[in-house]
């Protein structure tokens, strides 16, 4: 499943957050957030409004275009590892694991079975005689 913004969001805060030493508590009392709500926006629970966004990230002196473009790359490095992962699926011979030439992602209908047939009897041209060799014969 791909990742949500609110989730690359709230990842992207943490790891400023953390690497800058600093505590839920002192984020959210410089951004006026409450502790709870900042640490559910940090899960990737919540979706803050732009202008809480723009207050966390005055609290943590980060510029909310950086952190915005960390979230997007890390839902493109997701997507890019979630295709790699669909290229690397082994192909098996189900017919579940059957794909149409174009790509898309639906199934194969099932094909009922065939009979067999039987051989058709064609009829036989008729041999034309051959002419037979005449052993000759020794008198004894």
């Amino acid at each position: 499943m791909a990742v949500l913004m609110r989730e690359a969001i709230g990842g992207s805060l943490r790891r400023v957050r953390t690497a800058r030493r600093r505590t839920l508590r002192d984020v959210s009392r410089r951004a006026r957030v409450s502790l709870g709500y900042l640490s559910e926006v940090e899960r990737g629970r919540k979706e803050p409004s732009s202008e809480l966004l723009a207050a966390i990230c005055e609290a943590l002196e980060i510029a909310l275009s950086d952190l915005l473009a960390e979230a997007a790359e890390a839902i493109a490095a997701e997507a890019v590892t979630a295709e790699a992962a669909r290229l690397r699926r082994p192909v098996g011979l189900r017919q579940m694991d059957l794909r149409l030439a174009s790509g898309a992602d639906e199934p194969i209908p099932a094909m009922s079975p065939v009979a067999p047939v039987a051989p058709r009897h064609v009829p036989q041209q008729p041999k034309s005689p051959q002419p037979v060799a005449l052993a000759s014969v020794r008198a004894a």
